[in-house]
């Protein structure tokens, strides 16, 4: 019985020493120690052991199997160390190479410019009012003196979604809900997106509009000016000035074409001016009598104007960008070159 065990023994030492990694020494372990391993059968035969050698064989048994568990610990533990070794290796940072260089996010210019402008006319006293972007043709049309067969419809080349609702083509419905739910003073902006069947390098079919209005007593078209004359300065520089010209809006009257002088030139003439000097920017006028009569506000006592903006309109001119598409591609080579 000894020398089988000391034939174990060395068996056992010899294949710990011979394995090359980890799957070979749990395979030895299963061939020696492991449920029907060598060593284990020699446990099972203690039955046919004579009672008075079973306390020595036990102990050689013990021993055998102390001395092959050392050993293997041993060798695991060598085993593992390598492997972790081998783990920092692969993984080791080379702290003198150059960082990689990350895009640095910012907001869209039309998140941008939208903020700025909201920032100035809440400057100036005006509050925010966000209208729903699907509307009725009554706040849409009929309350800005639009009525059915008005020819100021086929302008906006409107999403119908039924006969009565429509994806709004002018945030300018919003004018309505605030004057219907407050009585004058009003003074608000009313920024958000609409929807128009237009499509080109200068419109696309959805864009963003601000509308402001200002309801008051004795609110005349000069006030439009002045108020017109600090934005321009502050959205596009100090030595900025306007100039208004007679158009057509079904919910002013009278109404405008408001231009800046060239930022670019200082109304010189330049290729962003077509060589006038001027650029036009937004559409204006005084408030419709009809529009404030259909809400109940006494025209007698209270006049008013309006204005809207078109957000991508300014980001075009404001960061010299000459396609509306390019602010919807979201192409990192545009929009890493603006940042205010």
């Amino acid at each position: 019985m000894k020398e089988k065990l000391q034939q174990i023994r060395e068996k056992a030492i010899a294949e710990i020493e011979r394995s090359e990694g980890l799957e070979r020494l749990n395979e030895v372990y299963g061939l020696i120690l492991g449920k029907k391993g060598e060593l284990t059968a020699v446990l099972k035969g203690m039955k046919d052991v004579a009672p008075q050698d079973r306390p020595k064989v036990g102990q050689w048994v013990n021993e055998t199997r102390q001395a092959i568990e050392e050993l293997m610990d041993e060798k695991k533990a060598k085993f593992e160390a390598e492997a972790l070794q081998r783990k920092y290796e692969s993984e080791k940072l080379d702290v003198t190479m150059p960082a990689k260089m990350r895009a640095k996010g910012n907001l869209h210019p039309v998140t941008q410019v939208r903020n700025q402008l909201s920032e100035i006319f809440t400057s100036m006293g005006f509050e925010v009012f966000e209208g729903t972007e699907i509307e009725n043709d009554y706040y849409n049309f009929t309350a800005l003196n639009t009525p059915q067969d008005h020819p100021a419809r086929d302008m906006q080349d409107t999403f119908y979604l039924s006969p009565e609702f429509l994806l709004r083509t002018q945030t300018s419905a919003g004018q309505i809900h605030v004057m219907e739910a407050k009585k004058p003073p009003i003074k608000i902006i009313s920024p958000g997106k609409v929807f128009r069947s237009d499509d080109d390098a200068t419109h696309s079919p959805m864009f963003t509009q601000m509308e402001g209005l200002v309801v008051d007593k004795g609110i005349t078209l000069c006030d439009l000016k002045g108020m017109l004359d600090e934005f321009v300065k502050r959205i596009f520089g100090e030595d900025t000035t306007t100039r208004l010209r007679p158009s057509y809006f079904p919910f002013t009257e009278p109404s405008v074409e408001v231009d800046v002088s060239c930022f670019q030139c200082g109304g010189k003439g330049c290729k962003l001016c077509k060589g006038t000097g001027w650029i036009e920017v937004l559409g204006a006028g005084v408030v419709n009598n009809k529009v404030l009569e259909g809400c109940n506000i006494d025209t007698n006592e209270y006049s008013g104007f309006a204005f809207g903006i078109g957000v991508e309109r300014i980001a075009m001119l404001k960061y010299g960008i000459n396609n509306i598409k390019l602010l919807f591609e979201s192409d990192m080579r545009v929009l890493s070159q603006i940042d205010d």
